[in-house]
């Protein structure tokens, strides 16, 4: 079988360890190979880039192994061409049971070119996708404890969002602030609508009366906070995200520009 990289390494990651396996020129025109077990900690990734450096390697493929694979990833990629494998690419093959066979397995694969990398965007990319991602997870958590602070008002018998279309726009969230300071009487909150709320006000005085107790008073409370805090997060995120974004303006100008189709998709 064709022969297309000459110095070649293969990893199987885990948590806390990686087992690499070189293929390279040896004498006599025999390939040498040889397979060692490295730690994944800091000293143990620059241990193995050492290591690989020594036999002059070029590639350096490993399997996408849960999140285990990025530290040993980002640290090589700036002295080697690192490739991605899929994991399930690799499989189907009888016999192998030990680290040390998978990584000498995917080593003959990239030794004959029978393996294609899957995609890992650039650093800046990376973080861009990481801030992304994290700040989705926190507006998910917030529209949570929005709907757990609707639940504390229905059992308290406020039905504020029958009426406003925003329960945490600025009228809602000064009619609860009201509450927890311990105003109950409707007209009073009522009073404190903004805008095109106030058209409502008798319908707000009807929906304002309730049980309110200490009980939801202390739930309602901690909601409010951790929305707070989850909406400083949010905006914290979206100033970084802005930020990163700078050098991609004109991409995403382009993006932007893109028609969004809403139709049946054609058959």
């Amino acid at each position: 079988m064709e022969r297309l990289v000459e110095r070649c390494a293969a990893l199987d990651v885990h948590k806390d360890s990686v087992t690499a396996c070189v293929r390279a020129p040896g004498a006599g025109g025999r390939r040498h190979q040889e397979t060692r077990a490295f730690a994944t900690t800091t000293s143990g990734l620059v241990a193995l880039a050492d290591w690989l450096c020594s036999f002059a390697v070029t590639l350096v493929g490993m399997e996408s192994t849960g999140v285990y694979w990025k530290p040993v990833f980002y640290l090589l990629e700036g002295e080697f061409e690192c490739w991605l494998l899929n994991a399930q690419h690799l499989r189907n093959v009888p016999g192998r049971k030990t680290d040390v066979a998978d990584a000498e397995w995917i080593c003959r694969l990239l030794e004959h070119g029978l393996v294609r990398p899957s995609f890992v965007p650039p650093k800046p990319i990376r973080q861009l996708r990481d801030l992304t991602r994290y700040r989705k997870a926190k507006i998910e958590e917030r529209t949570r404890e929005a709907q757990r602070l609707e639940k504390v008002l229905q059992d308290a018998g406020i039905k504020l969002s029958s009426v406003a279309s925003k329960v945490l726009g600025a009228s809602g969230r000064a009619m609860l602030d009201a509450l927890l300071a311990g105003t109950h009487d409707p007209e009073l909150l009522a009073q404190l609508a903004k805008g095109k709320l106030r058209r409502k006000l008798p319908a707000l005085r009807e929906a304002l009366v309730g049980r309110f107790t200490d009980h939801h008073a202390l739930l309602v409370s901690q909601m409010l906070a951790q929305i707070d805090f989850l909406d400083e997060t949010i905006a914290t995120l979206s100033a970084r995200i802005e930020e990163l974004c700078v050098p991609f303006s004109r991409t995403i100008e382009l993006l932007d520009t893109i028609p969004v189709s809403t139709g049946a998709a054609p058959r």
